[in-house]
């Protein structure tokens, strides 16, 4: 099995906002903000080939959104960066044979729709796409608050595609075992969080080092206290087993390790 990290388009969010109460004097110690207080933040995917499979989990921001809005988000490539980075491994769209969607927040999914000026469409024509039950109900009506979040005809066509699978429990009985799911729902209700063998991909559970100090939570976060409850139970198991976190949003590093200092302090070093 091979697990590759493939870099989608980047997002340039307010440091504030992905940083929740941590004040600027210490956010911008880890990530420095440009002159409109934003920050760079990865969309990477992870790849995962088995013997007769590539999975893909999570695609990234994209590059769909119209002019005005990509530089809301700081988008700055114009063309769809993972089909490209895809490119340079051998692998088309079409040799992806499953997507696994942690959430249905833009800079998750948005991978799945053509550049914009195309027509939309949900690429990758070959792929089975799994995405938690929860969230997808969650996703159908979402409270104000998260709704921005959300691309209502993505969720539309998601809904109406037999290639769209929805994951209830621990398993699913496609992966035969090689994946296991596990939820969170400080973030948004139904969080999906996958493990592959001794890889968890968090998702935005934690998304990056910075995130791995417990108190730091995104102002995104529909319920931030919880996100700590929940990063805290994952924590303590991922330094027993020696899980490795794969990070979709951290600008430099897509893998990590977690310890715990002499003080309890969890924390991550790359690897």
């Amino acid at each position: 099995m091979k697990f590759t990290a493939v870099e989608g388009n980047r997002q340039h969010l307010d440091g504030g906002a992905m940083f929740g109460n941590v004040p600027k004097e210490m956010w911008k110690k880890w990530i420095t903000p440009d002159e409109k207080n934003r920050i760079p933040l990865a969309c990477r995917s992870l790849l995962v080939q088995t013997e007769d499979k590539n999975i893909l989990f999570d695609v990234g921001i994209g590059s769909f959104f119209e002019p005005k809005l990509k530089e809301r988000f700081g988008i700055f490539e114009e063309e769809l960066m993972l089909l490209k980075n895809l490119e340079s491994l051998g692998l088309s769209e079409e040799d992806i044979d499953a997507i696994v969607l942690s959430h249905l927040h833009f800079d998750h999914c948005g991978g799945l729709f053509p550049s914009y000026g195309e027509t939309p469409r949900l690429l990758f024509p070959k792929a089975k796409i799994y995405l938690g039950k929860d969230h997808f109900e969650h996703a159908k009506n979402p409270p104000l608050r998260e709704r921005a979040s959300f691309v209502p005809e993505m969720i539309r066509m998601l809904g109406e595609s037999p290639r769209l699978h929805l994951v209830n429990g621990e398993e699913h009985k496609d992966f035969k075992g090689l994946v296991k799911f596990s939820y969170s729902h400080g973030h948004t209700v139904g969080l999906m969080l996958s493990t592959i063998q001794n890889t968890t991909f968090v998702t935005d559970l934690i998304p990056g080092i910075p995130w791995v100090h417990l108190p730091v939570v995104m102002g995104y976060d529909r319920f931030p206290e919880l996100t700590v409850i929940e990063k805290q139970s994952f924590l303590e198991k991922a330094v027993v087993a020696k899980t490795r976190l794969f990070f979709t949003h951290d600008p430099e590093e897509p893998w990590a390790q977690v310890n715990r200092d002499a003080k309890g302090r969890f924390n991550a070093s790359s690897i």
